[in-house]
Protein backbone atom coordinates (compact mmCIF):
# COMPACT_ATOMS: atom_id res chain seq x y z
CA UNK A 1 0.00 0.00 0.00
CA UNK A 2 1.36 3.68 -0.73
CA UNK A 3 1.69 5.93 1.84
CA UNK A 4 -0.86 7.97 -0.36
CA UNK A 5 -3.15 5.78 0.74
CA UNK A 6 -2.12 5.50 4.75
CA UNK A 7 -4.81 7.90 6.50
CA UNK A 8 -2.40 8.89 9.67
CA UNK A 9 -4.37 10.77 12.26
CA UNK A 10 -2.05 13.01 14.52
CA UNK A 11 -2.39 12.10 18.03
CA UNK A 12 -0.48 14.15 21.04
CA UNK A 13 0.59 10.50 22.28
CA UNK A 14 2.51 10.61 18.20
CA UNK A 15 4.12 14.11 19.09
CA UNK A 16 8.21 13.87 19.99
CA UNK A 17 8.06 14.08 23.91
CA UNK A 18 9.20 17.34 24.52
CA UNK A 19 6.54 18.96 22.02
CA UNK A 20 3.59 17.06 23.78
CA UNK A 21 1.14 19.43 25.47
CA UNK A 22 0.35 17.62 28.15
CA UNK A 23 3.71 16.74 29.40
CA UNK A 24 4.99 20.19 28.80
CA UNK A 25 1.95 21.34 30.76
CA UNK A 26 2.88 18.68 33.79
CA UNK A 27 6.94 20.00 34.19
CA UNK A 28 6.48 23.44 33.17
CA UNK A 29 2.88 24.75 34.01
CA UNK A 30 -0.21 25.81 31.70
CA UNK A 31 1.05 29.69 31.45
CA UNK A 32 3.62 28.22 29.61
CA UNK A 33 1.53 26.49 26.81
CA UNK A 34 0.56 28.78 24.02
CA UNK A 35 -3.60 28.82 22.93
CA UNK A 36 -2.62 26.37 20.34
CA UNK A 37 -1.57 23.95 23.08
CA UNK A 38 -3.66 24.54 25.14
CA UNK A 39 -6.20 23.59 22.44
CA UNK A 40 -4.72 20.96 21.55
CA UNK A 41 -4.87 19.18 24.94
CA UNK A 42 -8.76 19.90 24.69
CA UNK A 43 -8.36 18.39 21.12
CA UNK A 44 -6.83 15.62 21.31
CA UNK A 45 -6.33 14.31 17.92
CA UNK A 46 -5.84 15.90 15.04
CA UNK A 47 -6.45 14.92 10.79
CA UNK A 48 -4.80 13.46 8.55
CA UNK A 49 -1.73 16.10 8.03
CA UNK A 50 -2.44 18.14 10.11
CA UNK A 51 -2.49 17.48 14.51
CA UNK A 52 -3.87 18.57 16.90
CA UNK A 53 -1.66 21.57 17.71
CA UNK A 54 -2.33 22.69 14.05
CA UNK A 55 -5.45 21.89 14.59
CA UNK A 56 -5.76 24.69 17.39
CA UNK A 57 -3.44 27.09 15.26
CA UNK A 58 -6.02 26.56 12.31
CA UNK A 59 -8.97 27.28 14.77
CA UNK A 60 -7.54 30.60 16.55
CA UNK A 61 -6.57 32.00 12.90
CA UNK A 62 -10.14 31.14 11.53
CA UNK A 63 -12.01 32.87 14.76
CA UNK A 64 -9.55 35.72 15.70
CA UNK A 65 -8.09 33.97 18.32
CA UNK A 66 -9.39 33.00 21.58
CA UNK A 67 -11.81 36.12 22.17
CA UNK A 68 -13.40 35.12 18.47
CA UNK A 69 -14.00 30.98 20.42
CA UNK A 70 -15.60 32.89 23.04
CA UNK A 71 -17.65 34.58 20.41
CA UNK A 72 -18.31 31.53 18.19
CA UNK A 73 -21.74 29.52 18.17
CA UNK A 74 -21.84 26.06 18.97
CA UNK A 75 -23.01 25.21 15.41
CA UNK A 76 -19.75 27.56 14.04
CA UNK A 77 -17.50 25.38 15.69
CA UNK A 78 -19.44 21.99 14.88
CA UNK A 79 -18.80 23.34 10.83
CA UNK A 80 -14.97 23.28 11.58
CA UNK A 81 -13.09 20.70 9.96
CA UNK A 82 -12.33 18.13 12.60
CA UNK A 83 -14.10 19.47 14.87
CA UNK A 84 -16.83 17.15 16.03
CA UNK A 85 -19.83 17.82 18.72
CA UNK A 86 -17.71 16.37 21.39
CA UNK A 87 -14.79 18.45 20.59
CA UNK A 88 -16.82 21.65 20.54
CA UNK A 89 -18.39 20.84 23.94
CA UNK A 90 -15.22 20.30 25.34
CA UNK A 91 -13.66 23.82 23.60
CA UNK A 92 -16.73 25.38 25.27
CA UNK A 93 -16.93 23.87 28.60
CA UNK A 94 -13.51 25.06 29.18
CA UNK A 95 -14.53 28.24 27.81
CA UNK A 96 -17.70 28.80 30.26
CA UNK A 97 -14.78 27.42 33.17
CA UNK A 98 -12.94 30.12 32.28
CA UNK A 99 -16.11 32.95 32.29
CA UNK A 100 -17.32 31.75 35.92
CA UNK A 101 -13.87 31.55 37.39
CA UNK A 102 -13.72 35.79 38.30
CA UNK A 103 -17.29 35.66 39.35
CA UNK A 104 -17.54 32.45 41.59
CA UNK A 105 -19.28 32.87 45.12
CA UNK A 106 -17.25 33.28 47.94
CA UNK A 107 -18.26 34.12 51.54
CA UNK A 108 -17.50 37.97 51.33
CA UNK A 109 -19.41 40.46 48.50
CA UNK A 110 -17.11 41.68 46.07
CA UNK A 111 -15.80 44.65 46.92
CA UNK A 112 -15.75 48.08 44.23
CA UNK A 113 -13.05 49.90 44.86
CA UNK A 114 -11.68 51.23 41.66
CA UNK A 115 -13.48 51.05 38.01
CA UNK A 116 -10.70 48.05 37.25
CA UNK A 117 -12.57 46.05 40.54
CA UNK A 118 -16.00 46.11 38.55
CA UNK A 119 -14.08 45.69 35.41
CA UNK A 120 -12.53 42.31 36.33
CA UNK A 121 -15.56 41.15 37.62
CA UNK A 122 -17.27 40.95 34.09
CA UNK A 123 -14.53 41.69 31.77
CA UNK A 124 -14.42 38.10 30.12
CA UNK A 125 -18.40 37.38 29.68
CA UNK A 126 -19.12 40.98 28.44
CA UNK A 127 -15.93 41.00 26.18
CA UNK A 128 -17.22 37.67 24.18
CA UNK A 129 -21.27 38.92 23.07
CA UNK A 130 -21.69 39.63 19.90
CA UNK A 131 -23.88 42.52 20.66
CA UNK A 132 -24.06 45.73 23.31
CA UNK A 133 -25.19 44.69 26.25
CA UNK A 134 -25.92 46.84 29.61
CA UNK A 135 -25.44 45.82 32.90
CA UNK A 136 -25.94 47.74 36.12
CA UNK A 137 -24.16 46.81 39.21
CA UNK A 138 -26.07 47.21 42.30
CA UNK A 139 -23.89 48.11 45.15
CA UNK A 140 -24.47 48.90 49.24
CA UNK A 141 -23.31 51.43 51.52
CA UNK A 142 -19.93 50.06 52.02
CA UNK A 143 -19.30 49.30 47.89
CA UNK A 144 -19.99 45.72 48.13
CA UNK A 145 -21.54 44.01 45.18
CA UNK A 146 -25.47 42.92 45.80
CA UNK A 147 -25.80 41.79 42.21
CA UNK A 148 -25.47 42.45 38.87
CA UNK A 149 -28.60 43.41 36.76
CA UNK A 150 -28.47 42.05 33.27
CA UNK A 151 -31.34 44.63 31.24
CA UNK A 152 -30.77 45.25 27.32
CA UNK A 153 -29.19 43.97 24.51
CA UNK A 154 -28.92 45.71 21.19
CA UNK A 155 -28.19 49.16 20.20
CA UNK A 156 -27.78 51.28 23.37
CA UNK A 157 -28.35 55.28 23.69
CA UNK A 158 -29.88 57.65 26.03
CA UNK A 159 -33.45 57.10 23.73
CA UNK A 160 -33.90 53.42 23.74
CA UNK A 161 -32.47 53.13 27.24
CA UNK A 162 -35.62 53.73 29.47
CA UNK A 163 -33.78 55.49 32.59
CA UNK A 164 -35.93 54.48 34.82
CA UNK A 165 -34.94 50.95 34.13
CA UNK A 166 -31.66 51.45 35.58
CA UNK A 167 -32.70 51.98 39.43
CA UNK A 168 -35.74 49.69 39.11
CA UNK A 169 -33.79 46.51 40.49
CA UNK A 170 -31.62 49.50 42.74
CA UNK A 171 -34.70 50.47 44.19
CA UNK A 172 -35.76 46.92 45.31
CA UNK A 173 -32.56 46.14 46.33
CA UNK A 174 -32.22 48.79 48.40
CA UNK A 175 -29.03 49.57 46.28
CA UNK A 176 -27.20 52.66 47.67
CA UNK A 177 -25.37 53.36 44.45
CA UNK A 178 -25.23 51.46 40.88
CA UNK A 179 -22.25 51.57 38.03
CA UNK A 180 -23.21 51.02 34.62
CA UNK A 181 -21.26 48.89 32.33
CA UNK A 182 -21.67 47.74 28.47
CA UNK A 183 -19.46 46.54 25.77
CA UNK A 184 -18.55 47.41 22.51
CA UNK A 185 -18.16 44.52 20.21
CA UNK A 186 -15.89 45.89 17.83
CA UNK A 187 -13.37 45.54 21.34
CA UNK A 188 -13.00 49.01 20.78
CA UNK A 189 -14.23 50.26 24.13
CA UNK A 190 -14.08 53.84 23.55
CA UNK A 191 -16.93 56.18 24.80
CA UNK A 192 -19.77 57.41 22.02
CA UNK A 193 -21.71 60.25 22.00
CA UNK A 194 -24.77 58.11 22.74
CA UNK A 195 -22.59 56.62 26.14
CA UNK A 196 -21.81 59.96 27.17
CA UNK A 197 -25.50 61.51 26.77
CA UNK A 198 -26.87 58.06 28.64
CA UNK A 199 -24.44 58.60 31.29
CA UNK A 200 -25.44 61.92 32.15
CA UNK A 201 -29.27 61.30 32.08
CA UNK A 202 -28.54 58.42 34.25
CA UNK A 203 -26.54 61.09 36.69
CA UNK A 204 -29.30 63.50 36.79
CA UNK A 205 -31.88 60.86 37.68
CA UNK A 206 -29.58 59.17 40.41
CA UNK A 207 -29.55 62.27 42.07
CA UNK A 208 -33.74 62.90 41.91
CA UNK A 209 -33.86 59.23 43.07
CA UNK A 210 -30.89 59.50 45.62
CA UNK A 211 -29.05 56.54 44.00
CA UNK A 212 -25.29 57.65 43.07
CA UNK A 213 -24.07 56.49 39.57
CA UNK A 214 -20.52 56.12 40.35
CA UNK A 215 -19.28 55.08 36.83
CA UNK A 216 -19.71 53.84 33.63
CA UNK A 217 -17.71 51.73 32.54
CA UNK A 218 -17.10 50.10 28.65
CA UNK A 219 -15.79 47.45 27.79
CA UNK A 220 -13.40 45.94 24.91
CA UNK A 221 -11.37 43.07 24.20
CA UNK A 222 -8.83 43.16 26.68
CA UNK A 223 -9.64 46.88 28.03
CA UNK A 224 -11.89 49.35 29.18
CA UNK A 225 -12.50 52.83 29.51
CA UNK A 226 -14.15 54.73 33.15
CA UNK A 227 -16.11 57.30 31.79
CA UNK A 228 -15.94 58.48 35.46
CA UNK A 229 -11.82 58.17 35.20
CA UNK A 230 -12.29 60.44 31.43
CA UNK A 231 -14.52 62.56 32.68
CA UNK A 232 -16.71 62.30 30.36
CA UNK A 233 -20.75 62.78 30.93
CA UNK A 234 -20.19 63.12 35.09
CA UNK A 235 -21.53 66.41 36.06
CA UNK A 236 -19.94 67.52 39.73
CA UNK A 237 -22.15 68.38 42.07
Amino acid sequence: MKNKDIAVIHRIQDFDVNDRPRERLAEVGAGALTNAELLAILLRTGLPGENAVQVGHRLLRQFGGLSGLHRATFDELCHQKGINMAKACQIKAAIELGRRLPREESDEKPVIKSPSDAAILIQYEMAGLPQENLWVFLLDTRNRVIKIEKLYQGSLNSSSVRIGELFKAALTNNAASIILAHNHPSGDPTPSPEDVSLTRAAQQAGRLLDIEVLDHIVIGLNKFVSLKDRGLGFISQ
